[in-house]
């Protein structure tokens, strides 16, 4: 007899990250999805290390605490940063150029904050990968930017799209983390707060 994955409580994804529901999904969880909309404003003193776990829980006071204690909602945030500065969500195709030739051949940091929010309490955490680019040329730079429109992500790549394949040197820490979840993490966090069990 093969031991079985219980789900106790109720879960709600609170992104529109197609890459996160189907990391979500990989971990053979059922989830329903509910995206409410947020101004993602953080201190202007706050570290650029702290802002995804600060955005994460921000997002999660947009949830109605009526629900239940059977729900878990999550809510996560990812930022790049590159020498101590965030770089966010590029405005353009220009703007795209630049931030991943600034990454060409430098390591930089990817955090994602992850908050579970119940009916009483929450429970935050926040992972930390490295990643280190070989050189991108201008041209491989273009060739990604016209072929995949990374203008969705941040730092202006997606690690398991084509220039990650590619040009990616070295990776330290959790790979689904730079994809915008870190499964080990929420994994863990969710066994310890009996949502799921064996």
């Amino acid at each position: 007899m093969y031991d079985t994955m219980i789900q106790q409580k109720k879960i709600i994804l609170a992104s529109q990250s197609p890459r996160r529901q189907e990391l979500l999904k990989q971990l053979g969880i059922e989830f329903e999805i509910q995206v409410l909309g947020i101004d993602e404003k953080y201190p202007s003193d706050l570290s650029p290390y702290d802002v995804p776990e600060y955005l994460a829980k921000l997002k999660s006071e947009e949830f109605n605490a009526k629900k239940d204690e059977e729900t878990c909602i999550i809510t996560s945030d990812t930022v790049v940063i590159y020498e101590g500065k965030i770089l966010g969500k590029p405005e353009n195709e220009k703007d795209a150029l630049n931030m991943i030739l600034k990454l060409s051949n430098k390591k930089h940091d990817v955090v994602t904050g992850v908050c579970l929010k119940f009916e009483n309490r929450k429970k935050s955490f926040s992972t930390i990968s490295k990643v280190e680019f070989e050189t991108i040329s201008q041209s491989e730079a273009r060739y990604y930017i016209n072929t995949f429109n990374p203008l969705d992500k941040a730092g202006s790549y997606g690690i398991q799209e084509w220039i990650g394949q590619a040009r990616i040197k070295k990776i330290e820490g959790c790979y689904y983390n730079i994809m915008g979840l870190p499964l080990n993490a929420l994994y863990n966090n969710l066994i310890e707060e009996k949502v799921l069990t064996f």
